[in-house]
């Protein structure tokens, strides 16, 4: 999120984090409709589709200043990573993406070719999964350009993973290396000019993630995670938001976590490289959690993405970093929160 270093928003009055809003607006809403079987606080809403097939709703906001920058991101990223954002929240429930609704409020300032090239970003990553898009809305103002993008999916009703199914002795597991689409909005901000393969692999990571889609739908259909979610805002936030909706807390040792690799001429210290993978967010891989009964059938590598095993699921509310001395200490929340003023944590 650009936000956590600009400085440019200030937290929203009346509100201390975004898991409070969320808890609020929940409290809000109306009691449940019928068929509505998951709704807020969760990934996605699951509402029932048919006889043994539910329907999974979900929908982000990308807005200028906040989720990209125009001097930036190149319009194809934006879009990209507008569609990338919802389809992580259809992998984080073990769904298939189905449909797209995009809704854009277009700054004056935008030309008809960037709109081309947002739309061009944004329906590559729809036909490589198989997602259509089937309306939408569109204005123009003098504001920054925003954009919306709900899409719908669907389950099967036994292969749903939620947040809310990890139990005490669970092991927690991350898909890939963490902190790579952090390091890559940092290399963007320093404009950097060498075009080593790991540069721009960071970079690539951050202007076009990979939604891990293929992944959900295996874990749910083997049955294999108790419970899921994507990690949009950082590992440090979202195991949180995790452990909440399952009523349990969880021991992370520091020296499992897949931190970004240094990149070549230069020194990047572990401590920094674990900052940016616990706090840094937008990798938008999957964290989930497995019962020791089915360990022996997850596979270390799934489609060329490494699964990797940091830590346990305690009967303890506390949330703990164990260092490779053993040395145990809380973790905080660091990662991005809208309703929060943002510094940078990772340094």
């Amino acid at each position: 999120m650009l936000t956590r270093e600009s400085g440019r928003f200030s937290a929203a009055r009346g509100f201390r984090s975004e898991d409070e809003f969320v808890e609020w607006v929940r409290r809000c809403a109306q009691p449940r409709a019928g068929g509505l079987w998951v709704g807020i606080g969760d990934d996605t809403a699951v509402v029932l589709l048919r006889p043994g097939r539910r329907l999974l709703l979900t929908t982000d906001l990308s807005i200028e200043g906040v989720h990209f920058d125009s001097e930036l991101h190149p319009a194809e990223s934006v879009g990209h990573r507008a569609l990338a954002r919802s389809l992580s929240d259809i992998a984080a429930m073990g769904g298939t993406p189905r449909f797209a609704l995009v809704s854009l409020a277009l700054s004056s300032r935008v030309s008809r070719r960037w709109v081309e090239r947002f739309y061009a970003g944004l329906f590559k990553l729809a036909r490589r999964f198989g997602v259509e898009v089937v309306g939408g809305d569109t204005s123009r103002h003098i504001g920054k350009t925003l954009a919306d993008v709900m899409v719908a999916g669907e389950a099967s009703n036994g292969n749903i993973l939620l947040r809310s199914g990890a139990r005490a002795g669970d092991r927690l597991y991350v898909a890939g290396d963490l902190g790579a689409a952090a390091l890559g909005l940092k290399r963007l901000r320093l404009k950097h000019r060498r075009n080593s393969p790991a540069i721009q692999a960071a970079v690539r990571a951050h202007l076009y993630p990979e939604p891990q889609c293929e992944l959900g739908r295996y874990l749910a259909a083997k049955k294999l995670a108790s419970a899921a979610m994507d990690l949009s805002d950082g590992l440090s936030s979202d195991l949180r938001r995790l452990c909440v909706a399952s009523g349990v807390g969880a021991r992370i040792c520091a020296d499992r976590i897949p931190c970004v690799q240094s990149l070549p001429g230069e020194t990047m210290r572990r401590t920094s490289a674990l900052g940016l993978a616990l706090h840094g967010g937008e990798d938008y891989s999957l964290l989930f959690t497995v019962p020791p009964s089915k360990l022996s059938r997850l596979p270390a590598v799934f489609r060329g993405v490494h699964l990797f095993e940091i830590g346990q699921v305690t009967a303890s509310r506390a949330i703990l970093l164990v260092s490779a001395d053993g040395a145990e200490q809380p973790l905080a929340p660091g990662g991005y929160d809208h309703f929060r003023p943002h510094r940078q944590v990772w340094d």
